[in-house]
């Protein structure tokens, strides 16, 4: 078997919307640093 069971991939809390978000291969080298769940809430974020 390849890779990783759904179930056990990670998952953080957007911290502007609230919503839950999976890893993503993207992010492997900075998961510890993703803080939103796409752009949009990057370029909303509460200042």
């Amino acid at each position: 078997m390849r890779g990783v069971k759904k179930e056990n991939i990670p998952q953080k809390l957007c911290v502007t919307c609230g919503k839950p978000f999976h890893w993503r291969k993207k992010w492997e080298k900075v998961w510890e640093e993703v803080k939103y769940c796409s752009e949009k809430c990057k370029r909303s974020k509460i200042r």
